[in-house]
């Protein structure tokens, strides 16, 4: 797994153990989040940091879920 900035659905679907096309659900329902926020979005990925913190609870450096 590498340390981009963004995820992709590709990524998603292999983290979550999800289909392709609901991986794009999840990520459409984060980015207008997101956009609601009023960040810049783009399509077909997320922010690694704002998916972590939505699935995992984690912020920043810290971990909750260890």
């Amino acid at each position: 797994m590498s340390k981009n900035i963004f995820i992709t659905a590709q990524e998603l679907a292999e983290m979550l153990g999800i289909s392709k096309p609901y991986a794009y659900k999840l990520i459409k329902q984060m980015n207008s989040e997101l956009r609601d926020k009023g960040f810049i979005t783009i399509s077909g990925k997320v922010s690694r940091r704002y998916f972590e913190e939505k699935f995992y609870g984690m912020e920043g450096d810290s971990c909750a879920c260890i």
